[in-house]
């Protein structure tokens, strides 16, 4: 075995004080060498035997020749003739194969500061591969980043997420009439984590329903110990949000739940949205039920589900509270239907529309 400063010094520096898997970094180490060897000379990956003693720091490097006989030698990098290896060892014979150990002076400066070039990238991949694993752990999770740039023209905004790398949020998952300075720290929710050439591409959003979820989590013990389920949310983000809750315990109201002692759970979520209208509503198996419960806070009269495979139905209101129902603009029962999903035609009870009256599908 060989001794080779230069290749354990690079190793020592670029890999225990990251915490990168000491197995997956000599399996790489194992490969460059390889990599190495064949290019300085010219040989095959079944070639090269490498041996490394990571305990003593100590690698050896072979080259391993195919036997065959005196007068059948075509290339001395990869065959030997069997007399020159009975030479070594008498009882070699044709067909078998002999190994024979590099000298350092032999393996080359160039292939070391090849292998040590390859190593650094397998490094870097480990590092890649292990903020990858850490941030794919965080996905549909809340972060906190900072904002390190807002580019005004094309309107997305650029975070720095401390481990987590460099995001971009878009302009599309911006809440409306939100503005961003540098500097800020703001909370995101990460959509997805996807590889990508330079460490993992996060996804991130600040209109996705789940960072709804994800905060009343963090705000009431009942959702994060499991007694209190959101079952459905919709969102229309900067303006109102509809969440639909279920208790698994018969004591503990789930929309009780959720809003707090004198609404104190609601309005945290409320003011980390910046004042978005939160609607909480309690989730019914019955179908019916639920529909009413989400055109809150209109009162439903009946609710008509309709046959077929369109989840449509007829939803009748009293005269004074159908604007009430629908909502401004229609955002009340488009939320209602997404919620739902369900289709929603909303009727007043005098059977009479007003110019306001539509029907509305999720």
């Amino acid at each position: 075995m060989a001794s080779n400063n230069e290749f354990f010094e690079a190793l020592a520096m670029l890999g225990s004080e990251r915490g990168l898997d000491p197995e997956y970094l000599l399996e790489k180490i194992k490969a460059a060498i390889v990599i190495a060897v064949k290019k300085n000379y010219e040989v095959e990956e079944d070639n090269v035997l490498v041996e490394i003693d990571p305990e003593k720091g100590k690698f050896g490097v072979s080259l391993v020749r195919d036997i065959v006989e005196d007068d059948m030698v075509e290339n001395d990098r990869t065959q030997v003739a069997v007399s020159d290896a009975q030479q070594v060892r008498k009882s070699y014979k044709v067909g078998q194969r002999m190994v024979t150990t590099l000298k350092t002076k032999e393996f080359g400066r160039i292939a070391a500061q090849t292998a040590k070039h390859v190593i650094r990238q397998g490094i870097r991949e480990a590092e890649r591969n292990q903020q990858l694993s850490e941030m794919q752990s965080k996905s549909h999770e809340i972060i906190l980043g900072t904002v390190t740039h807002v580019d005004p023209e094309k309107g997305i905004v650029s975070l720095n997420l401390g481990k987590g790398g460099d995001a971009i949020l878009p302009r599309n998952e911006q809440v409306a009439g939100e503005t961003y300075t540098e500097g800020q720290q703001l909370q995101v929710y990460v959509v997805d984590v996807v590889p990508g050439d330079r460490g993992p591409r996060i996804m991130i959003s600040r209109t996705h329903p789940g960072l709804v979820k994800r905060l009343f989590e963090m705000e009431v013990p009942e959702i994060y110990n499991g007694t209190v389920e959101i079952k459905a949310i919709s969102r229309e983000a900067g303006a109102r949000t509809k969440m639909a809750v279920w208790s698994s315990d018969a004591n503990v109201n789930p929309v009780s739940a959720c809003i707090g002692n004198y609404g104190s759970r609601v309005a945290a979520v409320v003011e980390k949205l910046g004042g978005e209208k939160i609607d909480i509503v309690k989730w019914s198996e019955d179908v019916s039920e639920f529909i009413s419960a989400a055109l809150s806070p209109a009162k439903v009269v009946k609710v008509e589900l309709l046959p077929g495979e369109t989840r449509s139905c007829k939803v009748t209101v009293p005269d004074h509270q159908l604007s009430l129902a629908i909502g401004n603009k229609g955002q009340n029962a488009r939320l209602c239907a997404r919620l739902t999903g369900y289709n929603i035609d909303i009727r007043p009870e005098s059977g009479y529309y007003g110019e306001d009256d539509d029907s509305v599908q999720n």
